[in-house]
């Protein structure tokens, strides 16, 4: 009797550390929202990311449109000239009444939802985040990210409990994923890598209990996997890919091993994905009339017609017959008003017809007229050439661009040390643990690579870091799963002092560098600023 006491008091004690740490964890958090607020002191918003979605939040609850004409000209009471709503990360296209708009770049999705609360926050309080600026998004804050890093801390540290044989090995890792990582300082704002990383979290949680069900099944136990369980585990899947596209790798990754583990999990599983799916391109559509997001908006569309002119630019003839087949084909009214105007691009040309827009690119064979899909071209818009500063303008050398994402100035592993620990984890789960839970390293292995490389080649304009941030941001949605990786390798080293020092030393940098961040995750990493302080880096 006295050991089952013994042994029911050490699993409460264990429990208690645990959930004192997410309880600190998100208490932070929520210290930080109730504070939060812009370097001018005129709104609770950070950055132009994050002001981009409040945009679309406001619109949608207080205009009943996707549109954001109207909150990007709000101006400071004081400070006439001042934009408090202003963000370069918007686009302009027509809309539905024929006119030109201007609306966030960000899919629609995530913001509708935040929509929705704000909305019965609206009803219950009668404020607006116009006339309140500060206090209903801090509100607004609260009720979003503090219970989707509650998730993200609880489905994470429950998988680390069933990965970790010591008790060490626990405390250790939970306080990694409470304190060690940059989930904690982009609570304090409104972003996709928050919900995405809390969504795959929970993913996981569900697989690998559904695993344990599955196997005390096979030894004889009254445990089965419900169709809700592999439905919800769809439905996070595919939320953390409607919030960071690359997430589709893992995404599908969940559903063959789900399918690998249960055959039986294919409809419900399917059933979830299909709910997000829906809403992802009805939510795309409604705003944009399109089912792209507005980033794939990048370049011409559909050709109209092509014409077989040698000129290296427009001249009178060639714009007398691009205006005649735009007429002649009913793509706008006779009585329109056109002009040809260089664009952004070389050797392309903008053609504008009242609100409507063309492109008119030289080719070998003449002159090919497509209609305009750059919604990133507007005027004084910060993503055309010559305008985009720091970070953002790109960096030529892929070889470089591959030392700063690993231990250069936005470098994993020199701003995340714990992350170090992440080659031995992976090594060390892919030998150990049941058949399911290795098949399911491997494919967090593979969706690893997958991403550093798809982010590795894009293009120059997108080998920017994730912009100005405190991290990597594009990979945020991974740490859970690292984490699960890292916790086994955190048991392994905890089993002899050196290896709990060099744990202890490995936690320690990496609290260090998320606290350099909780005033706002939109600001260059602390390593980035000390190398622009030794003059390393060119401001």
């Amino acid at each position: 009797m006295t050991n089952m006491r013994n042994d029911t008091d050490h699993h409460r004690m264990i429990r208690t550390i645990l959930g004192t740490m997410i309880l600190v964890s998100v208490a932070i958090a929520a210290g930080r929202i109730a504070t939060v607020t812009s370097a001018e002191g005129d709104t609770a918003f950070l950055s132009a990311n994050d002001r981009s979605r409040w945009c679309t939040i406001a619109s949608l609850v207080e205009d009943g449109t996707y549109a954001i004409d109207r909150q990007i000209e709000i101006a400071n009471p004081i400070h006439r000239n001042r934009r408090p709503w202003g963000t370069i990360d918007k686009v302009r296209h027509t809309g539905a009444d024929g006119k030109l708009h201007y609306y966030s770049s960000k899919p629609p999705l995530f913001p509708t939802m935040v929509a929705g609360v704000y909305k019965l926050v609206h009803l219950s309080t009668g404020m607006t985040m116009t006339a309140q600026p500060i206090y209903v998004p801090r509100l607004i804050l609260a009720l979003v990210n503090l219970p989707m890093l509650a998730v993200f801390l609880v489905a994470t540290t429950a998988v680390i409990r069933r990965v970790c044989e010591s008790v060490e090995g626990q405390v250790m890792s939970v306080a990694a994923t409470c304190f060690g990582t940059m989930m904690l300082p982009f609570t304090v704002s409104l972003n996709n890598h928050l919900p995405a990383a809390a969504s795959m979290a929970a993913a996981m949680a569900i697989y690998l209990s559904a695993g344990d069900r599955i196997a005390g099944a096979q030894r004889g136990d009254s445990l089965r996997v419900s169709a809700c369980s592999w439905c919800a585990m769809g439905m996070l899947a595919a939320f953390a890919a409607a919030n960071e596209l690359p997430a589709l790798s893992m995404a599908v990754f969940w559903g063959v091993l789900a399918v690998w583990l249960d055959r039986r999990s294919v409809i419900p599983m399917a059933g979830g994905v299909a709910v997000v799916a829906v809403a992802f391109f009805a939510t795309t559509w409604i705003a944009h009339e399109s089912l792209r997001p507005p980033y794939a908006h990048r370049g011409v569309g559909a050709v109209v017609a092509h014409f077989e002119a040698s000129t290296e630019s427009p001249d009178q003839q060639l714009a007398t017959d691009v205006q005649r087949v735009i007429v002649d084909r009913g793509l706008v009214p006779a009585e329109a008003t056109f002009a040809i105007k260089p664009s952004d691009e070389s050797k392309r040309y903008r053609v504008f017809a009242d609100d409507r827009s063309f492109a008119l690119v030289r080719d070998e064979t003449g002159w090919q007229l497509s209609r305009w899909d750059d919604w990133y071209e507007y005027p004084g818009s910060y993503w055309q050439d010559g305008r985009r500063r720091g970070v953002d303008r790109g960096e030529p050398s892929r070889w470089i661009y591959f030392f700063h994402m690993t231990f250069g100035h936005y470098g994993l592993f020199s701003l995340t040390p714990i992350w170090c620990l992440l080659p031995f984890g992976f090594a060390m789960s892919l030998r150990t643990g049941p058949p399911e839970y290795r098949r399911m390293v491997a494919a967090i292995l593979l969706a690893t690579l997958v991403c550093f490389a798809f982010y590795l080649f894009r293009p120059m304009i997108d080998r920017n870091y994730g912009g100005v941030s405190t991290c990597l941001r594009w990979l945020l949605w991974f740490a859970p799963l690292w984490l699960a990786m890292v916790a086994v390798a955190i048991d392994a080293c905890v089993r002899s002092t050196l290896g709990r020092r060099s744990v202890w030393a490995l936690l320690a940098m990496s609290i260090f560098s998320m606290s350099t961040a909780l005033s706002s995750p939109w600001q260059s990493p602390w390593l980035y600023r000390f190398w622009q302080f030794l003059g390393w880096i060119d401001a």
